[in-house]
């Protein structure tokens, strides 16, 4: 290893002074100058004005010097090859370590090139043979050590230091055994120029070098493969020790290593055969880690992008929404595995899966085809919030993965939920863990999770409120990740404010956006099929028949499906409605509101669809258009939950969440959700009080 001299900056000399150039006595012009030696080139400088004097390169000036007595002379200081000490001498090793023999180590990766004739070698007893004792070097190389040179029969795999005597042509090694008491060990690397990952298709078959970040390690029944990052993308690295035995167990996941080994095509994919590997430290791994750093980080810039629509508040948003887009598109770009836990309705599902169709082609382009099995995965939540069996599941898996495949714990996107304090302990639990939050919401946030989180995009930071939906937000993200996807996704905005009732400007314009090719109607049965569909799958992405919903597929199916669960939808809505309205009740409050109540547990049909959100929503539609012009609000409650809609009451339900908690001692109220749509949980004995409560506070409300 070598650093510069600062003393003399690398030159080995010391500037003392300086005098006047002997050949052009300070004029730095030539003074002699012989015609025929002149090429055409000195012959135009001759004739422009002259040519400079060659001593003094026209200065006129020469400088007086002396050998640089810091590095003696050098330049530089060279530190030994064994104790890292420097050396003032020549030579690669320091005057201590010198005086001690040395014994050589070869590298797996090394050949004949890298032996040196009359250099002693540790190597491993492989044979016996009548003529003599076969010794490898390394796994490449193998010599003789001839009877007549050997007087003791060393035992197979033993350690044995030998000489190198001769190597034949034909790249036969003969070698003399030594024994040394004591020495000085060095390993010897094969010397390659380090290739990039983009650049191993010129290299096949051919031995290269490889530095890299660490950031998967299969076990397979067969070779252990090592997934490598470096600056530009990533490959498989197949080790092979034993059928099913795990190969470098020193190796761990994000380790910096170097690799050495030849590159070939595996099915259709890059795959490079190592000959060796090892752990990277210090410097040597700091510097490849910041190259990577860097590379990444400018790769990772989102796209420059046009909003699809005209809007104030998401032009104010932007700077939070690249931000989000970049963490994002670093995370793929670092292999780090992406979890993306969105609200199970029409906007959480839409807002999702516009990110999730940006960012499958650039998982499977950095990753291979089927990255997106191991760095992806996007899961609904039932509840508008991160609850703790969500974040259970998530830490279940991502430590599974990380055990089986030595991943990093994953970036968790939470989308339409998020921004809440309810959502704190979840988070609590999974910062523990190492794993990386994002919150993409339109909820009216409280400020409690944002110092939780790597960012919080939300309307409510840029004067906005609920009508700019996440289905909106999550959509011109997913541009600035991949602008390829605009056309399949550019529906989505539209399909997300009509189901979450949208009334912000940017719905209608949204709408237009997609008007020759989706009706109202249509993105209202889009909407609903949503809704459907994602009661019945539970907590199951339902990937293929979502992306038929949203026409991300089949026309024809698309088609099909939306008629099919939309209609079966309405029947089911029709058939809890029958139900139900003949069992609201009615009040005008204090403030002109018109309060509409409805005991969804003992008066509309449990554990079908529609829930008791949904059917508390249908039965407001309804009574607002029966009581048009009027505010309404509507409450479904329950045995330990009430299910607030409102129109034209101008409510906080966060708020009133808080006022409630701290108004009704020992009724555990928690909740919160938009400013006028929320819900509201406490213990089922004191229903009553905090009913009661409830409407009092609305009733005082303005409208």
């Amino acid at each position: 290893m070598t650093t510069e001299c600062k003393d003399c900056r690398g030159t080995g000399s010391i500037t003392l002074s300086e005098k006047e150039c002997p050949d052009c006595k300070g004029g730095g012009k030539q003074k002699s100058i012989s015609l025929d030696k002149l090429s055409e080139k000195d012959i135009s400088k001759l004739m422009a004005g002259g040519m400079k004097c060659a001593r003094c390169n026209g200065t006129g000036k020469i400088s007086v010097t002396e050998p640089c007595k810091t590095c003696g002379g050098r330049g530089k200081f060279f530190t030994c090859m064994i104790c890292g000490n420097t050396i003032t001498g020549k030579g690669d090793l320091c005057e201590n370590c010198a005086k001690k023999p040395l014994i050589h180590i070869l590298g797996a990766e090394c050949d004949t090139r890298e032996l040196e004739v009359g250099k002693t070698y540790e190597g491993k007893v492989q044979g016996h043979a009548n003529f003599g004792v076969f010794v490898d070097l390394n796994p490449q190389l193998r010599g003789l050590i001839h009877a007549s040179n050997i007087n003791f029969s060393p035992e197979v795999g033993d350690k044995i230091f030998v000489e190198v005597k001769n190597i034949a042509p034909n790249g036969n090694i003969e070698l003399l055994p030594r024994t040394l008491k004591e020495f000085q060990v060095i390993e010897i690397e094969k010397q390659l120029p380090r290739r990039k990952t983009t650049e191993l298709s010129k290299y096949l078959g051919k031995l290269v070098h490889l530095s890299g970040e660490v950031i998967q390690i299969k076990q397979t029944g067969g070779p252990t493969i090592f997934t490598i990052s470096d600056e530009d993308s990533t490959v498989q690295c197949a080790a092979f020790e034993k059928a099913g035995e795990r190969a470098y167990p020193e190796i761990k996941s994000e380790t910096m290593v170097k690799v050495i080994g030849e590159p070939s095509m595996r099915n259709g994919a890059m795959q490079v055969e190592i000959r060796s590997m090892k752990q990277l430290w210090g410097g040597d791994a700091t510097g490849i880690k910041e190259q990577i750093e860097r590379a990444i980080d400018k790769r990772a810039e989102p796209h420059d992008i046009q909003f699809l629509v005209k809007s104030e508040v998401m032009e104010q948003l932007k700077p939070s929404m690249r931000n989000a887009a970049k963490l994002i598109r670093k995370a793929v770009f670092k292999s780090r595995p992406i979890i993306i836990r969105h609200h199970a309705d029409a906007d959480g599902i839409t807002s999702a899966i516009a990110i999730e169709r940006a960012l499958l082609p650039l998982i499977r382009s950095v990753g291979g085809s089927d990255a997106d099995r191991y760095f992806y995965r996007r899961s609904p939540s039932k509840a508008p919030f991160y609850e703790l069996e969500d974040v259970t599941k998530d830490l279940t898996f991502a430590l599974e993965d990380q055990e089986r495949f030595a991943q990093k714990m994953p970036l968790v996107v939470l989308m339409d939920n998020g921004a809440t304090e309810e959502d704190m302990p979840s988070m609590k639990q999974a910062v523990i863990y190492g794993v990386e939050l994002m919150v993409i919401d339109h909820h009216h946030p409280d400020g409690t999770i944002d110092s939780m989180v790597l960012e919080h995009v939300n309307p409510a930071y840029a004067g906005g409120d609920f009508g700019i939906t996440t289905g909106m937000i999550g959509t011109e993200i997913a541009r600035m990740i991949n602008p390829d996807v605009t056309e399949e996704i550019k529906h989505l905005p539209a399909i997300s404010a009509v189901g979450d009732r949208s009334e912000a400007p940017e719905s209608e314009l949204y709408r237009s956006l997609v008007s020759e090719r989706y009706k109202f109607e249509d993105l209202k049965s889009i909407a609903l099929a949503l809704d459907y569909e994602a009661f019945w799958q539970r907590f199951s992405d339902g990937r293929g028949i979502m992306n038929d919903i949203l026409n991300l597929g089949s026309n024809i199916r698309h088609s099909q499906i939306v008629k099919l669960l939309s209609d079966q939808a309405n029947m089911a809505i029709t058939e809890q409605l029958e139900a139900s309205m003949p069992n609201v009740k009615t009040q005008k409050l204090p403030n002109g509101a018109i309060l509409n109540v409805i005991d969804v547990e003992n008066f509309a049909h449990k554990f079908t669809f529609p829930p008791p959100g949904k059917t508390s929503g249908e039965i407001h539609d309804r009574l607002c258009a029966r009581y048009n012009g009027q505010p309404v609000v509507t409450i479904g409650y329950g045995p330990d939950f009430a299910v607030l809609r409102s129109r034209g009451v101008k409510m906080n339900i966060p708020q009133m969440v808080k006022e409630l908690r701290s108004e009704i001692k020992g009724a555990g109220v928690s909740g919160g959700g938009h400013l006028v749509v929320g819900s509201i949980k406490f213990v089922e004995g004191m229903r009553k009080e905090v009913l009661a409560k409830l409407a009092e506070k609305i009733g005082a409300a303005g409208t």
